[in-house]
């Protein structure tokens, strides 16, 4: 019987950019895996991402790595662009 996990992550942002964030990735929120769910909320310059998983923990892992991944890269762009 699959498990019920949540795992939140707060991620801070400077000079306001979570709201970029979350426009960027909204591509990535649509065809999510079954079972498998992400809210993105921000407060301020706090990015929040909400994981709800009730199957399989390796594609909650790997998701969760492809997410952090994507925001790693936006951050970077979005530095490059202001520079």
């Amino acid at each position: 019987m699959p498990q019920l996990c949540k795992i939140r992550i707060n991620i801070e942002c400077r000079q306001n950019i979570s709201k970029s964030i979350i426009k960027s990735l909204y591509p990535d929120n649509i065809d999510f895996p079954k079972n498998l769910t992400l809210q993105i909320t921000n407060d301020k310059n706090l990015l929040v991402l909400d994981f709800t998983n009730n199957g399989d923990l390796g594609k909650l892992i790997n998701t969760i790595d492809e997410i952090l991944a994507h925001i790693q890269l936006i951050i970077k762009v979005i530095d490059d662009v202001r520079s």
